[in-house]
């Protein structure tokens, strides 16, 4: 049944009770339908055509058939849409402005304007023609813009022919802009600017107006400046949250377990400057457990620092984490505390929180406390140091340490270890690229990080701890602020099941599938030139971890449950889950506030961290991009061996192995005819040579331009070799979900 029109004040009815009467008619209605529910005479009929037109225009109702007008519940021709940002390939994506809730929109990519002074950005507006492409997926070309434009921009001031201008840092600005004398505000020739946009032009260009003045280009961690500002991501703490770190004093042992003879050791990178967990492990001495083990974590007691209602908890919330970039480290906490009182330096008195867990010999989690205590670590080791006493390269372990203290650890390790292969952990080994940043903001060098058994072992000993925070909570019914990573879209393993065909791979049939299987087609993956390729494949089908007070298990892990409890110092997450824990074992203060239950704002705080670790991804790989840029300037010309890891309309993404780069081939570059982009398949096919371009190819490219101040890199491709198919019966090569970008690199990586 139609429902009934409310009568506006004036004879036309307002834009949004007209939409809103269109939703909830079971049937279209036409001009003259919608006149007689709104009373709408005379003249004023115009009016409301006039109002429906306009509507149209905007996507917001479907076009006249046969004089009927129904709320748009599909895509047609022309649509408004919401510009949510790049995707992994480097695609500008969007989703319709209103779409049916809990629908999931189709995939729509936005093409280039043309002449645009400045490239689309997330959160925009437009109004756009639409063509839907085979796959369900739609092609948007810009109409016109409805949203506000941002208003600021980030880049390098130029000076030449006596007018300024400015170049975008962001790599998908279409134009400098001019900058008049009076609107200079002092920068200088290679300044780092941030400049607002302004409404005019000069000298042919968009004007802006410096606002600030950032740095020099030339200056050292400009690099890392840019990322941050174009990130939005605070380098400075509040007044009071410096105060009271600064403020801050030792613990007493008072109302702690006393940990300082148990020999508890950091193990992280030898870059780390902050150190949030020590380690111990013992045979289990229950004869009821042979071959079992008893471990003890001890991660910094943030949470006696850092209670809720401080500025610091407003500054660390409001950061969510820690960034990590090449030339400096944003700390969530101010380094009084990050690199002071909570830092787990070796010899000097710490607060911690522990988690005491038994094992048995399969690695299965029997039973866990948690307490609060005060420790003294034995040893701050590095994962290459640790290894070479557990290889014996290293006979002698620092301090008062000896060889059973580490041989035990590993043999946990060992235990825990069979526990993730029998549950079917999805295992990724991707390389991490690190640059070597000299004094005078020079990259010295580019290397690949080593994966060592002392970083897994590390690994495991935090999901263990993990698993049993979040165990503990539930058992309470306490509030837990998960970590989630939801099961693959079974729409994306279609497109890798196809793929992995071609390798000679298989994965079971139906829209669901197992984290096992996953890594069973990993390990049979093994031996493959493209085994890498294949990862970073099966990477590209993931879910996004998120935070969540709700729990939806951890795919990637094959856990039901997980929590992050092990990184307070540099995650909020934890922090949240350290109060809760208090407060549901009664530990002491810090506990989480009695209005933090499950009628609180838990969700938004999800949200929110989610958001900012995200924020804290891009800014990382921006920064890596502009600093392999930079290193890779003095090498235009040069010719690499590469990988096609991404293909796109515009044309094909190649990694640089030597140093993990990644460059575009434009389209433009691959010869002079047109090219078909097949999106589920992942390739680019000429229409009149009949040349494939896939996932996995191998090429050599000529590197011809470099900018360090985007970041971008552009390449041309001088051969290409097909990479060998093991399935032949197709007659088109067929390729899944692929990665633009390598993994960031990061400082002691723990999940």
């Amino acid at each position: 049944m139609a429902a009934k029109a409310v009568k506006p004040h004036s004879s036309c009815p307002r834009r949004d009770d007209l939409l809103a009467y269109l939703r909830d008619r079971e049937e279209p209605a036409g001009l003259a339908a919608l006149a007689r529910a709104f009373n709408v005479k005379g003249k004023d009929r115009t009016a409301l055509r006039l109002l429906l037109r306009e509507l149209e225009d905007q996507g917001l109702i479907e076009p006249p058939a046969r004089r009927k007008t129904a709320s748009r519940q599909r895509l047609g021709p022309v649509a408004v849409l919401e510009i949510t940002g790049p995707d992994s390939d480097g695609e500008l994506r969007a989703r319709p402005l209103r779409w049916a809730e809990g629908k999931t929109p189709p995939a729509i990519y936005v093409a280039p304007e043309r002449g645009a002074a400045r490239a689309l950005g997330a959160g925009e507006r437009i109004l756009a023609r639409l063509t839907r492409n085979e796959d369900g997926s739609f092609d948007a070309r810009p109409m016109r813009r409805l949203g506000a434009a941002p208003l600021e921009i980030i880049g390098v001031y130029r000076q030449g022919s006596g007018r300024g201008r400015i170049n975008p840092t962001d790599r998908r600005a279409k134009t400098d802009y001019g900058v008049r004398a009076p609107n200079r505000k002092g920068a200088k020739p290679g300044d780092l600017v941030r400049a607002r946009v302004l409404g005019g032009r000069t000298g042919g260009l968009p004007e802006a107006e410096v606002i600030e003045r950032i740095g020099h280009m030339d200056s050292p961690g400009a690099i890392d400046v840019i990322a941050l500002h174009a990130n939005d991501i605070p380098m400075a703490f509040s007044k009071g949250a410096i105060e009271e770190a600064g403020a801050a004093r030792p613990v007493a042992l008072e109302g702690r377990e006393d940990l300082r003879d148990v020999p508890l050791v950091t193990i992280d990178g030898a870059d780390a400057r902050d150190f949030d967990d020590a380690v111990f492990a013992e045979p289990d001495r229950d004869p009821a457990n042979q071959g079992g083990w008893r471990l003890l974590v001890a991660i910094a007691d943030v949470a006696w620092y850092v209670r809720q209602g401080m500025a610091l908890d407003a500054d660390a919330r409001m950061r969510g984490n820690s960034v990590y970039l090449p030339s400096r480290v944003v700390a969530m906490l101010p380094e009084a505390l990050s690199s002071g009182l909570c830092s787990l330096k070796p010899g000097e008195e710490r607060a911690v929180l522990t988690a005491e867990m038994r094992i048995d010999h399969r690695g299965g989690l029997l039973d866990h406390r948690f307490g609060r205590g005060l420790m003294r670590s034995w040893a701050r080791l590095t994962y290459r140091q640790i290894q070479d006493i557990k290889d014996g390269k290293d006979s002698r372990p620092p301090g008062r340490l000896g060889r059973p203290t580490i041989e035990n650890l590993y043999g946990a390790y060992d235990s825990l270890a069979r526990a993730r292969v029998a549950r079917g952990t999805l295992e990724l080994e991707l390389p991490e690229f690190k640059v070597e940043i000299s004094d005078q903001g020079v990259v010295a060098g580019v290397s690949r990080c080593e994966r060592l058994a002392s970083h897994r072992l590390v690994e495991e000993f935090m999901i263990t701890a993990n698993v049993a925070a979040a165990e503990t909570l539930e058992k309470h019914r306490a509030p837990c602020m998960y970590r989630v990573h939801e099961a693959p879209d079974p729409t994306k393993i279609d497109g890798l099941r196809d793929f992995l065909k071609t390798f000679g791979l298989r994965l079971p049939s139906g829209p669901v599938v197992r984290a096992g299987e996953l890594a069973h087609v990993l390990e049979k993956s093994a031996k493959h030139s493209t085994a890498e390729i294949i990862h970073e494949a099966i990477l590209r089908c993931q879910s996004q971890a998120a935070y969540s007070p709700a729990n939806r298990g951890h795919f990637g892990l094959a856990l039901r449950r997980y929590a992050h409890f092990t990184s307070p110092i540099r995650r909020y997450a934890d922090l949240l889950v350290h109060r809760a824990l208090i407060g549901a074992l009664g530990l002491g203060q810090g506990a989480l506030a009695t209005d933090h239950g499950a009628g609180t704002p838990w969700e938004e705080i999800g949200v929110h961290i989610s958001d900012t670790e995200r924020r804290a991804q891009r800014a990382e790989r921006a920064s890596m991009d502009r600093y392999l840029a930079l290193y890779l300037e003095e090498r235009i010309g040069a010719r690499f061996q590469g990988r096609i890891t991404g293909v796109t309309r515009f044309g094909l993404f190649v990694r640089l192995p030597e140093f993990g780069a990644d460059g575009l081939v434009p389209a433009r570059h691959l010869g002079d005819e047109r090219w078909h982009h097949d999106a589920h398949r992942h390739s680019l096919e000429g229409m009149a040579s009949g040349t494939v371009y896939v996932l996995g190819d191998e090429v050599e490219v000529e590197l011809l331009e470099a900018n360090p101040v985007t970041g971008g890199l552009i390449l041309g491709l001088t051969a290409h070799r097909p990479v060998a198919r093991r399935n032949p019966m197709k007659s088109k090569r067929r390729a899944g979900p692929g990665s633009r970008r390598g993994s960031a690199q990061k400082r002691g990586r723990k999940r």
